[in-house]
């Protein structure tokens, strides 16, 4: 008779480390394999889970995400993967029955439970944009208090996997958290005061980032989509109105447009790498250049 859990390798290496609870016999467990879609889910899972995981971002340094597409070799690779962690950016919706079939056994945490999403454009319509409403922004790690929550349903998703590490977890988890909250504080500090709480990107997203710290993304870009004549100029006189001067792009896109823009009203363009897998310097550095004090 075969065993129950025969086709399952991890639960059979549990099984063993059971039986190695009998003195004398002790059985190493492999680490978790975690696939996630972008590197700041990266350094998520890796706190929280430590020596017990490995994690992997799909989408690498330089690359869109939105314009991404596995490689053959990374499909394959699932096959080992536990668990893998999606948090809305498109190509995981075309992708994800293809990965599954590569890896039935393979859990699918969605980062987004349980978290207040935004529709991805709440800029103000400039009149050249046809625009989908019903699109929900992606970019839920921009903001700490979000990723509070997805740490929370990250370190459950690890100790269901492998209980036997549950109380790592949870260590790994609360010093986590811990440097979230001292974010989350420094960035309050940082924009204390600040008066002008608008500021332009050329990609939309930084929405969940000022939705925490009460401020306002204006966005070039809409939906992929660059602006026309009308809406270029439009982008112009509003910065000019807001006394923007500096405008935010991301190392993955065009910024042309944003650099047009800045020309125009004497401002500077600052590279800001909104999937970086630094993610506690990288929210900082929004904060000081949000505030007027950051390097270019």
């Amino acid at each position: 008779m075969a065993h129950p859990n025969e086709g399952n390798p991890r639960m059979l290496r549990r099984f063993f480390f059971i039986l190695g609870l009998i003195p004398g016999l002790v059985f190493a467990e492999d680490p978790l394999t975690v696939f996630v879609s972008v590197a700041p889910q990266e350094t998520f899972v890796s706190r929280i889970g430590g020596e017990h995981v490995r994690a992997k971002a799909l989408v690498k340094a330089g690359q869109d995400p939105h314009a991404y597409e596995p490689t053959a070799r990374q499909v394959a690779a699932l096959a080992d993967a536990d668990l893998y962690l999606r948090v809305g950016i498109g190509f995981e919706d075309a992708w994800m029955p293809r990965m599954l079939a590569a890896n039935p056994s393979m859990r699918v945490l969605d980062a987004r439970d349980g978290i207040a999403v935004r529709p991805e454009d709440e800029a103000h319509d400039h009149g050249d944009h046809d625009h989908d409403h019903d699109a929900i922004d992606p970019h839920v790690w921009t903001s700490p208090a979000r990723v509070r929550i997805m740490a929370a349903r990250i370190r459950e998703a690890l100790a269901d996997l492998a209980p036997e590490y549950a109380a790592d977890f949870a260590a790994g988890y609360d010093s986590f958290v811990a440097d979230l909250d001292a974010l989350d504080s420094a960035i309050r500090a940082r924009l204390d005061g600040v008066e002008n709480r608008r500021f332009m990107v050329y990609h939309p997203a930084w929405g969940y980032f000022a939705e925490d710290y009460g401020l306002e993304q204006v966005a070039i870009e809409r939906e992929g989509k660059e602006p026309g004549a009308r809406a270029l100029t439009a982008m112009i006189e509003q910065a000019r109105r807001d006394g923007i001067r500096v405008i935010f792009v991301q190392p993955q896109l065009n910024p042309a447009s944003a650099e047009q823009v800045a020309q125009a009203i004497g401002g500077q363009v600052a590279v800001i790498d909104p999937l970086s897998g630094d993610y506690f310097a990288n929210l900082r550095r929004v904060a000081d250049l949000i505030a007027g004090a950051g390097e270019l």
